[in-house]
């Protein structure tokens, strides 16, 4: 966990929606210390896949950050491929909505944008 007076990038930003959302999921669980874990995984149609969890633990070497009184925690390893990432949700149709991931440092990303390929 990152210490109280060291500087943290922040690797996913949500957006209002997304921050919403998420307040929505942690309010039905019900559980005090719940915090919103992102990350990548190996897999998926593009190479790595996105993850999104609820989590009540943290590990050494986690990101650990705010968001509008969420806590975002991204591990190390799938932070260098979540830096400058925008998560999103929309309500848009049954087939479009959902979960939004916009990555700037993706060269290419899957029909349901799910998995990307990264760019480093």
């Amino acid at each position: 966990m990152i210490e109280a007076n060291q500087t943290v990038e922040v690797p996913v930003r949500l957006t209002p929606a997304a921050v919403q959302r998420v307040r929505q999921l942690l309010a039905k669980q019900a559980k005090p210390n719940l915090r919103f874990r992102v990350g990548v995984k190996g897999g998926g149609c593009s190479g790595l896949s996105y993850t999104m969890t609820l989590d009540d633990s943290s590990r050494e070497g986690d990101i650990e950050y705010n968001q509008d009184d969420i806590v975002v925690v991204v591990d190390r390893k799938s932070a260098k491929f979540l830096q400058d990432v925008v998560l999103d949700f929309t309500l848009g149709n049954l087939l479009e909505g959902g979960w939004k991931w916009s990555n700037p440092h993706a060269v290419r990303s899957c029909g349901c944008g799910t998995s990307f390929t990264p760019d480093k």
